[in-house]
């Protein structure tokens, strides 16, 4: 089986239904075809955005434009479980990986995006309970039923990775990066994706906007000073300096990207026309830690 193709940048959903911009069926059609006329058709969802409605608000489009899905791929994730009105049954948060819950999960999921196939699967948090070998058996039932044709995880710590891809073969491990959450960099994570040649990709890769607005925030600070200082330099914005920081790594990493608005998807976009120098990788990696390198 071939490995999954990401676009440049992945369009995450979270903020587009109830827990963000609350966009209706017109506004979310627009946004939706804006993003695939400038090739972007990676759409990121999870069971649990909007609590438990986001899924079923781009199911509405599906169903409204059955011709929208042949153009886009589109990721899932499952394994959280929340309490909200939606799910009477919840009386407190947890996780559940188990293959009974999994398989459950992609058939609600499936059935609320109106598609007979999901291209992406993440467990989105390792369960502290869970047992690979579960998760593995779910996976490949899966895939023999033809539901689900990649999978990955979301948040595992390389050695969860590990155990799970030696019995089941992962394609992508997403996770937090970016110049405020460096873990990814020190932890092994990115390279272990280099070592397994798959693509990590980044959820909030501008660190939830924190280096946009007024703080003081000394790590902040430090960030948006060198960073407006390189914005100058090559002439576009903060935002882009600070993908284009992620994108020089050689672990190809991928940005999630997480707004409802087009011309911010296309200035991330625009990231990629601006390459930072090794210097100014590491000056910008001084300017969150607060030190020089040893």
């Amino acid at each position: 089986m071939n490995s999954i193709q990401f676009a440049p940048i992945i369009v995450g959903t979270m903020r587009l239904g109830e827990w963000g911009s609350k966009m209706n069926l017109i506004e979310l059609e627009k946004f939706v075809n804006d993003c695939l006329e400038i090739g972007l058709n990676d759409f990121d969802h999870a069971d649990i955005y909007g609590h438990y409605s986001t899924e079923n608000d781009f199911g509405k489009l599906l169903k409204h434009n059955p011709s929208l899905r042949q153009k886009m791929q589109i990721t899932t994730k499952g394994g959280i479980c929340l309490t909200t009105e939606r799910k009477p049954k919840f009386f407190t948060n947890f996780y559940n990986n188990t293959k009974t819950h999994l398989i459950q999960q992609v058939e609600d999921s499936l059935q609320n995006l109106e598609t007979d196939y999901l291209d992406l699967y993440l467990v989105h948090r390792p369960d502290f309970l869970m047992d690979p070998y579960d998760i593995a058996e779910a996976f490949s039932q899966l895939r023999t039923q033809g539901k689900v044709k990649h999978f990955g995880v979301s948040n595992f710590t390389p050695i969860q990775f590990d155990i799970l891809n030696s019995i089941f073969p992962l394609e992508t491990n997403q996770v937090e990066i970016s110049i405020t959450r460096q873990d990814a960099f020190e932890d092994g994570t990115l390279l272990q994706c280099q070592k397994n040649r798959i693509s990590p990709t980044a959820w909030s890769p501008l660190g939830g906007g924190k280096v946009f607005g007024k703080t003081e925030d000394q790590k902040i600070l430090r960030i948006q000073k060198v960073g407006i200082e390189l914005a100058e330099k090559y002439q576009v914005g903060l935002d882009q300096i600070l993908l284009a920081w992620l994108l020089k790594h050689p672990s190809r990493i991928i940005p999630v990207i997480g707004t409802s608005k087009i011309e911010r998807v296309k200035s991330a976009l625009d990231a990629y026309k601006t390459q930072l120098t090794r210097q100014e990788w590491y000056l910008l990696w001084k300017a969150s830690k607060g030190k020089d390198i040893d």
